[in-house]
């Protein structure tokens, strides 16, 4: 029996803005741990979120460019977890109102072009990141860096059309060039800029049924 894979991909994107989401601390990689923070990035009590006016302006560019529809009112809300990396306890982003629905984006596959969907283009904030000492084997501790703590990103959700690794890359590539040419982030994935998470599924060939999902983080 052959199967075939189901993918989808969400792409975080980094935006290039000068500070933050909600903030106006630095949007600035590779500075000294936590000292582009304040009481916003913490999420300390009496502290309001203001929204960045370039962050909507560059998301909305996007949604744009990929034919989404860009809605004239979006809500933001708190997803709540735990993680050393969020010492606030929530993210702020969106689910049921995000900026915008329902774009597509082109491929080749096979000397064809082959039409990808994509579900939602939204706002949210980044988390902060762990930073583990290597080389270091007396250390056993990881160290929190809450620099990237409210630096904007916007999340490209694709539906599940995509049927190979070879799709996958393809999407990804153009989605990149896109992104590079709007000159909305640098979209160097070296420093995090663009990241991308595969929900992934499979099923017997010439079945409808799809798979259970399985979600690879980057």
């Amino acid at each position: 029996m052959n199967y075939v894979p189901t993918i989808g991909l969400e792409v975080h994107v980094q935006l290039n803005t000068q500070s933050k989401i909600f903030c106006t601390c630095a949007n600035s990689f590779g500075k000294e741990p936590n000292t582009l923070v304040c009481p916003v990035c913490l999420g300390m009590p009496g502290v309001l979120p203001v929204l960045n006016k370039k962050v909507v302006e560059l998301a909305v560019k996007t949604a744009l460019a990929f034919d989404c529809t860009v809605h004239p009112v979006s809500v933001f809300a708190r997803k709540n977890y735990f993680y050393p990396d969020l010492p606030k306890g929530y993210q702020i982003s969106q689910f049921e109102e995000p900026l915008a629905l329902d774009g597509i984006l082109e491929i080749p596959v096979n000397g064809a072009w082959k039409t990808i969907r994509i579900r939602r283009v939204h706002l949210e904030e980044d988390a902060g990141k762990l930073i583990h000492p290597e080389g270091r084997a007396s250390i056993k501790e990881s160290r929190i860096d809450i620099n990237r703590c409210g630096v904007p990103l916007i999340e490209i959700v694709s539906e599940p059309d995509m049927t190979s690794p070879a799709e996958a890359f393809q999407y990804l590539t153009r989605l990149k060039q896109t992104v590079l040419y709007l000159d909305v982030s640098d979209c160097n994935m070296e420093e995090g800029s663009l990241r991308c998470d595969a929900n992934i599924s499979v099923h017997p060939e010439n079945t409808d049924t799809l798979g259970v999902k399985t979600e690879l983080k980057n």
